[in-house]
């Protein structure tokens, strides 16, 4: 199918996913979310064992477009239950899909970004890379993407990235475990070949059994915890602070929180 926010390649037994939003430092839209999955879907359905994701421009991924994300503090709340949903199967979609996923991060991965990033199985990023979870800077949470991030990193670390908001270097980011290999920008698509090389060497049966095995040990509970981020994600787009926090970024200036 044609698609409009990202390019989708085949090679030598790999999918490479481009998100292509460089406008827009490749935020994350409802569009995009929608064509990520169907490409994704593509993917699966295909010869192509392996898919690399990375992002067109000097961006990996921005996070959320902020402008939809404005648009949503006015709707019902039904509304945002059903984008919250949508967003927390695009996550989950990611981290758990059945064949292996390559992130070749090639600038900065913030907020919903960082998620893409981080729940790749492999996540390599050049040395100038930033990641960062900076959702309560704008009056906003992490709540989805901590679901599958807790998983993945220890509760200390988790705590000090969610609450803080900071952004951190690659080399930071691989001390906390949130990246495989830091890799020279120009190597890292051919590194991201090289691993996926060595994946397509294994046993096909193998690495699918291996992956369903490390996606089921979670399956029961990732359910509970999807659903109670899918509660507090929603109930936040309905608070002053959500509406405040976007309105002063996008306005460029300091915040006045209300803490309602």
């Amino acid at each position: 199918m044609p698609y409009s926010t990202l390019r989708l390649e085949f090679e030598q037994g790999a999918a490479l996913i481009t998100l292509a939003r460089p406008e827009k430092r490749n935020a994350i839209s409802a569009l995009m979310i929608e064509e990520m999955v169907a490409a994704l879907a593509e993917v699966e359905r295909g010869a192509a064992r392996v898919a690399i994701v990375t992002g067109e421009g000097k961006s990996f991924c921005a996070g959320m477009d902020l402008d939809e994300l404005r648009a949503s503090a006015s709707q019902p709340a039904e509304k945002n239950i059903e984008a919250s949903r949508h967003l927390a199967a695009f996550f989950q979609r990611i981290y758990t899909f059945p064949k292996p996923l390559i992130a070749a991060v090639n600038g900065p991965a913030i907020a919903g970004g960082c998620g893409i990033a981080t729940l790749a199985d492999i996540t390599l990023a050049a040395p100038e890379t930033k990641f960062g979870y900076t959702e309560v800077k704008i009056g906003f949470m992490p709540a989805l993407v901590s679901v599958f991030l807790r998983r993945q990193i220890g509760e200390k670390v988790l705590r000090d990235l969610l609450l803080t908001g900071r952004i951190v270097d690659a080399s930071e980011a691989f001390r906390m475990g949130l990246v495989t290999e830091i890799v020279a920008a120009e190597r890292l698509l051919p590194r991201a070949r090289e691993f996926a090389a060595m994946l397509l060497a294994a046993s096909p049966a193998s690495i699918a059994r291996t992956k369903r095995l490390l996606v089921r040990f979670e399956e029961g509970a990732l359910r509970q915890d999807i659903e109670e981020a899918v509660a507090a994600n929603a109930e936040l787009r309905g608070t002053a602070d959500f509406r405040e926090g976007l309105a002063s970024f996008l306005e460029k200036r300091a915040p006045k929180w209300s803490g309602s």
